[in-house]
């Protein structure tokens, strides 16, 4: 196992605080912790594994913080929940199928297209207060999305959270409150879900991931508590600019 400085512990560890706080704000964290392990030499597989060690505490922390306020409702999205299930393992067991060379050429690319995408992407607005109603195709729509989701972040990570938020406000109508309560909670399930299965693989550095880990959580729990207060876009800008400057060194370095 490699083994890396004090000094640059401490660096990813403020790198994990940022996260946390962006991805229980807007998501999209792995955005910044991923780079920045890929950045101080972890192989990528390593990278991915000790990041969602790392994002498991962050997302338990957000997705707490928004069950408490009663903006998840567990039983409600159960069948979101063994879909994302299901679709983590896939999405895990995919990549250790490629070699770390065609990951370290991927990863930036999915980066940087993840990142203008959630430049792009219209900000979310407040109109629909409940939950969905019951009908024959919400069952379908909860498959599909966790499903799909499920095994992008098992497969990736970066940006689950916010594509979660903002399928899920196209998708039933919710406003960014109900949007990002679901969507911390199902990064939850697939970071937890996916984690397993890099432990299995051997794919998780742990002394770095729970340095980062306990950083994500405080960075988590005041990230939740400002989104539930004051919403999120005024972290876009910043968010999006520190990405795609970490994201087009990493392409740089990959691909030239």
């Amino acid at each position: 196992m490699m083994e890396l400085g004090l000094d640059l512990i401490l660096l990813l560890s403020s790198v994990a605080f940022v996260a946390g706080f962006i991805d229980a704000v807007a998501g999209g964290g792995g955005l910044l912790t991923i780079p920045a392990l890929l950045t101080a030499g972890l192989p990528p597989h390593l990278a991915l594994g000790t990041n969602k060690l790392a994002a498991s505490f962050g997302s338990l922390t957000a997705s707490w913080a928004f069950y408490r306020k009663q903006l998840f409702n567990p039983r409600f999205w159960r069948e979101s929940v063994l879909a994302t299930f299901i679709g983590a393992g896939a999405g895990t067991l995919a990549v250790d199928l490629f070699s770390a060379e065609v990951l370290n050429r991927i990863l930036p690319l999915v980066i940087v297209l993840i990142a203008l995408y959630t430049l792009l992407s219209p900000s979310p607005s407040d109109e629909q207060r409940g939950l969905p109603v019951r009908c024959p195709k919400l069952r379908t729509k909860q498959w599909f999305q966790g499903v799909t989701l499920g095994f992008y972040d098992g497969f990736a990570g970066p940006g689950t959270g916010a594509f979660w938020t903002v399928s899920s406000m196209v998708l039933y109508r919710m406003n960014i409150l109900l949007s990002s309560g679901l969507a911390r909670s199902m990064n939850f399930v697939s970071n937890a879900t996916s984690l397993g299965f890099f432990i299995g693989l051997g794919h998780v550095h742990f002394g770095i991931g729970l340095a980062m880990g306990g950083c994500l959580m405080a960075g988590a729990w005041i990230g939740a508590h400002s989104a539930i207060r004051y919403g999120s876009r005024f972290i876009r800008p910043v968010f999006i600019s520190v990405v795609l400057i970490i994201a087009g060194k990493l392409a740089v370095e990959a691909w030239l």
